[in-house]
């Protein structure tokens, strides 16, 4: 089988850190995600796996059980509303997530991500077929949007892109989203403010890669203070990393680890995920 170059931005290759991820969690004898679609997309690409920065199994593991939570809400979302809903899925990347949830025909499903994303998509990616569609577009630009039907409620899944976003942009996103739709939910990861300060230290003890550190722009401390960026906006419920169910999977170094860490000043709040109603 020929495998396939790309060619991507720093901040663009962080998806296939997660891509990898859920591949090694796949081919693990207890998988959390069991994404067996990113190990066949893995296959197929022609690159040096080593350069992700995924340390496997613990960093595999990680980012399976935060995919998996936030499929969890989706699908929680989806029985809630048997009737005709949109997921709207937001920097979608090589993510599977609309296969691994396999959704009825009365549910809409649209990602969104840059135009060489979305390229790459439709040639790694099976057609998932019922109500499916992709926009090739910046989630910060004007007028995507305009795409997606505004006539049922929605659940809108962003996953690794807050940080990535300034505030500003952040809230305009949020604002026209919540504008778009008649209701529905906000479902996405974020780091703290104190993270975002950590990153010199981070970049020096090589944690993640310095370019990918300076495109981190915005955290959350107060989960709550998005409720006034725009009238019924209401936060539902979060989810802490060290809290997220099964975290005893992970190796024993990892737990350790991640249990340590959330005793230092900031560490338990270093990262979550956060679901808003509208």
């Amino acid at each position: 089988m020929d495998r396939e170059k790309i060619e991507l931005t720093t901040v663009q290759r962080t998806m296939l850190a997660t891509l990898y991820a859920r591949a090694l969690d796949s081919r693990s004898s207890s998988p959390i995600l069991g994404d067996r679609t990113a190990d066949e997309v893995v296959r197929r690409l022609d690159h040096d796996w080593r350069k992700t920065g995924t340390r496997a199994p613990w960093d595999a593991a990680l980012l399976a059980l935060r995919g998996r939570e936030l499929d969890r809400w989706t699908t929680e979302f989806l029985h809630a509303h048997p009737g005709e809903v949109t997921v709207l899925h937001l920097a979608c990347g090589l993510d599977s997530r609309v296969h691994r949830l396999a959704p009825p025909p009365s549910v809409r499903w649209v990602d969104v991500d840059y135009p060489d994303v979305i390229d790459l998509r439709r040639r790694l990616l099976p057609e998932p077929g019922g109500d499916y569609r992709m926009i090739a577009a910046s989630v910060t630009e004007e007028g995507w949007l305009e795409q997606v039907p505004a006539d049922r409620p929605a659940v809108v899944v962003a996953e690794g892109l807050t940080m990535y976003l300034h505030e500003e942009e952040a809230r305009r996103l949020i604002q026209r989203i919540c504008g778009h739709f008649p209701g529905g939910q906000l479902l996405f990861d974020c780091f703290s403010k104190r993270l975002l300060r950590m990153a010199g230290k981070m970049s020096w003890m090589g944690i993640v890669p310095r370019a990918v550190l300076e495109s981190w722009h915005w955290g959350i401390d107060d989960p709550r203070e998005l409720e006034g960026w725009q009238d019924g906006l209401e936060f539902v419920d979060d989810l802490y990393v060290v809290d997220v169910p099964d975290l005893d999977r992970l190796p024993a170094v990892a737990r350790i680890g991640m249990r340590l860490g959330a005793h230092l000043p900031g560490g338990r709040d270093s990262g979550r995920l956060l679901r808003y109603r509208f």
